[in-house]
């Protein structure tokens, strides 16, 4: 390397600390307090350390900017480092406010990469405080790891940094930022949500996937779909959810019970009407600004015609073509290979008015653009 890099280190001290005792995570600070009574233990400065040890051989090429004492000075120190330390904490109790504050000034002081311990909760206030303006990975060290913003473990935290930092790995990849709602998962039901994306260096062997598994990388995607559309509904206007698994997690995410196979009908976020037919649906749109969602048949593409007949030719009519949302996984996409949309309602007329090209909402604040074309 010709010039020093700048690398940001970050440790939330408390991250992790729930897991032991049950808690499930340290969000607030009822539950951080009532984790060390059970006596646990904070476990993200070992795991920072053990991140930090692996770029040691880089040291004099790196100026390491940190928080002072827990949130990083400590771990920096023990490792060799002579580190920049900046801001200030109140020692023993810090705060996702100071995560954000540190990752602000970092970014202001432009760092290469943010290099952070904590888990999903410590992500997500660096993804408040930066929202993907510079690079950053994560060490995992908290009890909640859903985002893919993490190494798959501490030491290839520190190599993946180290590769990064010295030219060796140059991929960024923008990755998501999840994360649960703690007092659910505490009472057995999953509550997740996309937050955004960071930006990450990137080598496939060293980043952990957003879980393990095809099923739970759909999952997240879904929840991300979901959250983009929960966002965007207006309260002048009725929904028609049309059915499968896509568009299921959009109506779990407003807390109501999504019929798999069925049509269902929302207004300011409460349930109108659920399984409705096509009677139905045209007694509710009367004198109602509506707006229909439904997804693609994965493998065959049919938007409409398929399975959501109660969407008929009539009531896509009294609705619009126009406020017709389509919602479908990039995987679902990508296994047309190519093939456009298509739709078959029976009424040629309408489904030439629903073909050209459409907006595919595929993720949070994501869109593809896709042709439909009648069947």
């Amino acid at each position: 390397m010709s010039a020093r890099r700048r690398l940001g280190l970050i440790v939330n001290p408390v991250a992790g600390m729930g897991g032991r005792v049950g808690l499930k995570g340290t969000d607030g600070r009822e539950i951080l307090e009532k984790a060390r009574e059970l006596g646990a233990v904070s476990t993200s400065p070992v795991r920072a350390v053990e991140a930090l040890r692996r770029l040691v051989a880089i040291k004099d090429k790196i100026e390491l900017v940190t928080y002072p004492d827990e949130m990083g000075e400590d771990e920096a120190r023990e490792c060799g480092f002579d580190p920049r330390v900046i801001g200030t904490i109140e020692k023993g109790r810090t705060t996702s406010e100071d995560t954000m504050r540190a990752a602000r000034e970092m970014n202001t002081l432009g760092v290469d990469l943010i290099l952070f311990a904590g888990g999903d909760g410590t992500a997500r206030d660096i993804y408040e405080a930066v929202d993907g303006e510079v690079p950053v990975l994560g060490i995992p060290s908290g009890v909640k790891i859903q985002s893919g913003v993490f190494a798959i473990n501490p030491a290839r935290a520190g190599d993946l940094a180290a590769k990064y930092l010295s030219g060796e790995v140059s991929s960024i990849r923008e990755r998501e930022v999840m994360d649960i709602d703690e007092e659910a998962y505490r009472d057995n039901r999953l509550s997740s949500r996309l937050y955004g994306y960071l930006s990450v260096p990137y080598q496939e062997a060293l980043v952990q996937g957003s879980k393990a598994g095809s099923a739970a990388s759909e999952e997240i995607t879904l929840e991300a779909i979901a959250s983009e559309v929960v966002e965007g509904m207006e309260d002048d206007c009725m929904y028609i959810i049309g059915p499968g698994t896509t568009t299921r997690p959009i109506a779990r995410q407003l807390g109501l019970e999504k019929t798999l196979l069925g049509v269902d009908i929302v207004h300011k976020g409460r349930l109108l009407a659920s399984d409705a037919n096509e009677e139905r649906l045209l007694e509710l749109l009367e004198g109602r600004r509506a707006k229909i969602i439904v997804t693609v048949i994965g493998g065959q593409g049919f938007v409409f015609g398929r399975g959501n007949q109660q969407i008929s030719p009539r009531v896509i009519r009294k609705v619009g073509v126009e406020n017709v949302i389509i919602v479908a996984t990039p995987e679902k996409l990508a296994s047309l290979k190519g093939r456009a949309l298509l739709v078959d309602t029976g009424d040629r007329e309408l489904d030439e008015m629903l073909s050209g090209y459409h907006k595919v909402v595929t993720g949070y604040a994501r869109r593809s653009v896709y042709r439909v074309r009648a069947q």
